[in-house]
C-alpha cells in the first residue's frame, strides 16, 4: 500500500477479475455470480431473436425462462441445456472452484465443468423473475453504445476513473 494515499483512497476502487480464461460470448453473453446466485443469459439454439433468463442458486434451485418470462421447454428433473451452457461459460469466467464456492457444491475430485458444478448440488426446479437480471443484462449491453468519451458516466460517478480522490 502506497503511504502518501490516504485510507479511503487505498480503498475507494473494485478490484477487477480477470477471467479464468477466455471465452465466447455469442452462445451465452452474459453470466455473473450475484444475488446468491449463478446467473445470466443464454442465446437461444433455434431463433436469432430469443434469449433465455437462466439461474442456479445457492440454496440449489434453478429456473429457466425467455426473456418474457414464458418457461424454457427444455426444463427437466436435472435442468436443461441453457443452463449447463451457462455453468460451463461461469466456469470459464470466474474458474470452477469459485463457482463451486458461490453456489456451496461439494466437487467431486476430478471435476471440471459446469455440468460437474450442477451435478454436485443436485438443484430442484423452482420458479423466480428473470426480469431483474435480463434488466441487468440490457444495462451493460447500453455502455457498448456509449460514444468514447474521457467525461464520467453519470450512472458510474462514484467509480474512481484513476489517480487520486482529493
Amino acid at each position: 500500500m502506497n503511504a502518501a494515499l490516504t485510507p479511503f483512497e487505498q480503498r475507494s476502487a473494485a478490484r477487477v477479475v480477470a477471467p479464468a480464461r477466455p471465452r465466447k460470448l455469442a452462445k451465452v453473453p452474459f453470466v455473473e455470480l450475484a444475488d446468491g446466485r449463478l446467473q445470466g443469459v443464454v442465446s437461444s439454439g433455434s431463433d436469432i431473436e430469443r434469449v433465455y433468463v437462466s439461474s442456479v442458486s445457492a440454496d440449489h434451485t434453478f429456473h429457466c425462462s425467455t426473456n418474457n418470462n414464458r418457461p424454457c421447454g427444455g426444463i427437466r428433473l436435472s435442468g436443461c441445456n441453457h443452463l449447463r451452457a451457462l455453468a460451463d461459460e461461469a466456469v470459464l469466467q470466474y474458474g470452477i472452484d469459485r463457482v463451486a464456492r458461490y453456489l456451496r457444491a461439494d466437487l467431486p475430485d476430478g471435476a471440471s465443468t459446469g455440468w460437474d458444478v450442477l451435478v454436485a448440488i443436485k438443484a430442484r426446479h423452482e420458479a423466480t423473475a428473470g426480469a431483474p437480471v435480463f434488466a441487468r443484462f440490457l444495462r451493460h449491453l447500453s455502455y457498448l453504445e456509449l460514444a468514447a468519451s474521457t467525461e464520467p458516466v453519470t450512472e458510474m460517478h462514484w467509480f474512481p476513473a484513476g489517480g487520486a480522490v482529493r
